[in-house]
């Protein structure tokens, strides 16, 4: 029984390519990477708190060194397959009192998790969340972008997917003074399985989560950046009013990855976050 139990947690570690770094003995902060990105995208936001935190991070199937083969399209067809496998991994590691972060449509994947274990995380740190992307005129919503839109998006990356790529990635990472910031996201995209990443992309870009943030108990932290093209400043200010115990930080950064191009300030808020809640 132990052998067994063995082997389904190292399944598991290596289905999502997890690693573990920092302060062994530390609060537990786990890093979920965005769409078309691996945890490799955090690398510049840890030494702000490798000295003090247990660091769990991992590549969503899929993406990064991810088992590809694990991928399965019914059980990644929500974004409840994605947030079953967070809390394996928190079950194989035996985490508990987990500080979640969560980038753009992780954000979402960490919410959808701590509504189904709430007792498992303590705080959450939703990076540039967004719960749909699609404008709701029937209830005033404002996601950034009409159904149109997404559907011509997808049928881009339906016809090339790497000239999406190469056209995406400087939209959303923003900071054109540092093309070198788009380049690297480009080359992330890039380095996802094509196949996948279309599939994954209709599930991210026409998911709509917003009847599960009344749901959590938890209390978050939401991250703002002006000229987000995924997340405009309303959706920001939706998600902190839907998110009973939640506070809302509009950073002096730009762009959708905040944790790539102002990491010293993203840092900075999560820090001031974690150290005035309870």
């Amino acid at each position: 029984m132990i052998e067994a139990a063995t082997a389904a947690v190292s399944t598991v570690i290596r289905r999502n390519n997890v690693t573990v770094s920092g302060r062994a003995d530390g609060p537990v902060m786990m890093f979920a990477h965005g769409y078309g990105c691996d945890q490799d995208m955090w690398r510049r936001l840890l030494p702000y708190f490798a000295d003090e935190y247990r660091l769990v991070l991992f590549d969503h199937v899929g993406a990064g060194h991810s088992d590809v083969d694990a991928y399965d399209r019914e059980k990644y067809g929500s974004l409840h397959g994605y947030a079953a496998d967070l809390l394996e991994i928190c079950e194989s590691l035996v985490l508990s009192d987990v500080i979640l972060v969560g980038h753009s449509v992780s954000a979402m994947i960490a919410v959808i998790a701590a509504v189904q274990e709430p007792q498992r995380f303590s705080r959450l740190i939703l990076v540039a969340p967004s719960p749909r992307y699609t404008n709701d005129s029937a209830d005033g919503y404002v996601g950034g972008f009409s159904h149109e839109d997404i559907e011509g998006l997808l049928a881009s990356l339906d016809s090339n997917y790497f000239a999406w790529a190469e056209a995406l990635a400087p939209m959303a990472m923003g900071n054109p003074d540092s093309p070198e910031l788009s380049e690297e996201l480009r080359s992330s995209f890039c380095r996802t399985n094509p196949s996948i990443a279309r599939h994954f992309a209709r599930v991210t870009f026409l998911s709509d989560t917003r009847q599960v943030l009344g749901k959590v108990p938890t209390s978050s932290l939401i991250l703002q950046c002006s000229d987000d093209l995924l997340a405009p400043p309303e959706v920001g200010t939706y998600v902190h009013q839907h998110l009973e115990h939640s506070s809302l930080v509009h950073l002096q950064a730009t762009g959708h990855c905040p944790h790539v191009s102002a990491p010293a300030a993203t840092a900075e808020a999560i820090l001031q976050f974690l150290a005035s809640s309870p």
